[in-house]
């Protein structure tokens, strides 16, 4: 992996910034703090709905099964399960919902439904992941202590690698089809790496916002032909910096690296 200097984004505003990105078209990667611990917030829904979705696929849950959501499961930023609050939802709308708008509540529900924390470890492990921390549930998983639930930008890089353009990825087609399209859906983050993209790129990706400066984005980044750049970026902003400061650090990391990367 490439360096590339991304001080001067630190330096405008403070905090750290952790960013990776790898051109499956060249094989090249560019990365500044790509080793570091970052805590991931919700960018890890991406990954806990493809745990969800392999289990659909072995046979261990179904997409259609409802799960009952009660006022015991209420967490901040529940704007899917709030109002399904004494009814139910089915296993596919949670997903869709953590993906999509980060639902919390939601995020909860699968994993509890999936096996809890072990099991969310056990899927980081099955894709080759040996460092990412599983420690919490939302929304204490978002609160900083120590290496309590961070992932490093390269291992994130390389594990959306492996879950969407390995040949040995264990989503198969359809699954893979079924979470990109929540990916792209997502309405979120309109101004931290979709803003950094070139005109007739598609982003595919997933959120994360600690609420006290933590503001990160991972996804697959599609020019108009080609294969994707994959974009890890999670920054430790100071929590008196603004939400948009925060955004723009990772627009213009996202920007840098593309221009480093040959696209303009």
């Amino acid at each position: 992996m490439a360096a590339i200097d991304l001080s001067a984004l630190e330096a405008r505003d403070g905090g750290r910034l952790g960013f990776v990105a790898l051109d499956t078209n060249t094989g090249r990667s560019l990365g500044w703090r790509g080793d570091e611990r970052f805590v991931y917030c919700s960018t890890f829904k991406i990954y806990l709905a493809a745990a969800t979705l392999i289990r659909i696929q072995d046979g261990h849950e179904t997409a259609d099964r409802r799960i009952p959501v009660t006022a015991a499961d209420m967490v901040s930023h529940a704007p899917v399960t709030g109002p399904a609050v004494g009814t139910g939802l089915s296993v596919d709308r949670l997903m869709q919902a953590v993906v999509e708008v980060s639902d919390n509540p939601a995020a909860n529900l699968l994993l509890k439904t999936n096996g809890g924390l072990e099991a969310m470890r056990n899927f980081y492990r099955s894709i080759g992941d040996d460092s990412t921390r599983v420690d919490r549930f939302e929304p204490e998983m978002n609160r900083l202590d120590g290496d309590k639930d961070t992932i490093l930008p390269a291992r994130s890089v390389a594990n959306l690698q492996r879950l969407f353009l390995d040949s040995a990825s264990p989503l198969n087609a359809g699954s893979q089809a079924r979470l990109l399209d929540w990916m792209f859906a997502s309405p979120t983050g309109v101004d931290r790496i979709k803003a950094g993209v070139p005109a007739g790129w598609r982003v595919a990706h997933k959120t994360g916002t600690g609420g006290y400066g933590p503001t990160n984005d991972i996804g697959l980044l599609y020019p108009p032909t080609g294969q994707p750049v994959i974009v890890a970026a999670y920054y430790h902003a100071t929590p008196t910096t603004s939400g948009a400061a925060n955004d723009a650090v990772i627009a213009d990391a996202t920007r840098i690296a593309l221009k480093s990367l040959g696209y303009d």
